[in-house]
């Protein structure tokens, strides 16, 4: 017959009580506990030997002097100084020439790549997929050439900008908002702009605006209205458009102009990153 089990009440309860049950306030393991105090220390002395505390223009450096800033840097100076040869080499050469060497090329892709995902991505989109008002760099419509060389002129010296002064510079009259053209006229030489990629809205409007056209925009725009890359000025034949070609946004082009600017980058980056960006975008597809 097996024996009547004996109430315990060596150990102290909580309190609780739910249903009959009782909650013992048995102690902690012993382990446990040194466990637990081993890590307080372990804590303490990780804020006193590693950065830690929050000060006013900082914080605290801690003894050992870890900074993941400072390892960042070092590793930085390590990868310039294991590519400073072909760097240079990228450098001098000749623009042109780049493209022939498949060493050179190599790394100027690579590297141009990573420049672009940096600084350029941000406007021109991904793999230079471009934006309103940010050009396309993987299409064959290049607003101030296409070429190596031109393309590291415009990353070099940018556009419309007061920081450089070898910087591409154009501007767009404000025909409509200048009163250089009336009402009526903008609205012809819209319809004009627009029937010469096939899109007309009004084709007696589209008629007259052909003489608005050649007296106003002809100058830049060629007679034939192609465009001039030494004015930056855009080919209106071929439905490409950096800020639209609905007539709306054209409307909006010719009555107030647009201005877009691009930073000069020879103050940021070095020319082998110049040099290195210019020839990835040179052959993300549309470089001449």
């Amino acid at each position: 017959m097996a024996k009547k089990p004996q109430d315990n009440h060596e150990v102290e309860t909580t309190g609780h009580k739910w249903d009959g049950i009782e909650e013992y306030n048995n102690p902690l393991p012993r382990w446990w506990l040194w466990v637990f105090y081993a890590t307080i220390v372990w804590g303490i002395w990780y804020t006193i030997a590693y950065p830690a505390w929050p000060m006013i223009s900082g914080a605290t450096q801690g003894y050992l002097g870890f900074s993941t800033r400072a390892n960042v840097q070092v590793e930085l100076e390590a990868a310039e100084a294991a590519n400073a040869g072909i760097n240079e080499r990228l450098a001098g050469v000749e623009l042109a020439s780049i493209p022939g060497d498949d060493e050179l090329a190599g790394y100027a892709r690579s590297a141009g790549e990573a420049v672009f995902n940096t600084w350029c991505v941000q406007c021109h989109g991904r793999e230079g997929g471009g934006a309103t008002g940010y050009p396309t760099l993987s299409d064959d419509a290049w607003l101030w050439g296409g070429t190596m060389e031109a393309i590291h002129t415009t990353v070099t010296h940018g556009i419309r900008n007061d920081e450089d002064p070898d910087a591409r510079y154009s501007q767009m009259p404000a025909f409509g908002r200048d009163e250089l053209l009336t009402e009526e006229e903008v609205v012809q030489v819209v319809n004009y702009v627009m029937s010469l990629s096939g899109e007309p809205q009004d084709a007696q409007a589209a008629a007259a605006g052909e003489e608005v056209f050649t007296y106003n925009c002809a100058a830049c725009h060629g007679e034939n209205a192609m465009g001039m890359e030494e004015q930056g000025a855009p080919n209106l034949t071929d439905a490409i458009w950096l800020y639209g070609g609905d007539y709306d946004a054209l409307y909006e082009t010719v009555w107030n102009s647009r201005f877009g600017v691009m930073p000069p980058w020879q103050e940021r980056l070095t020319e082998a990153e110049i040099r290195a960006v210019s020839a990835y975008v040179h052959q993300l597809g549309g470089g001449e």
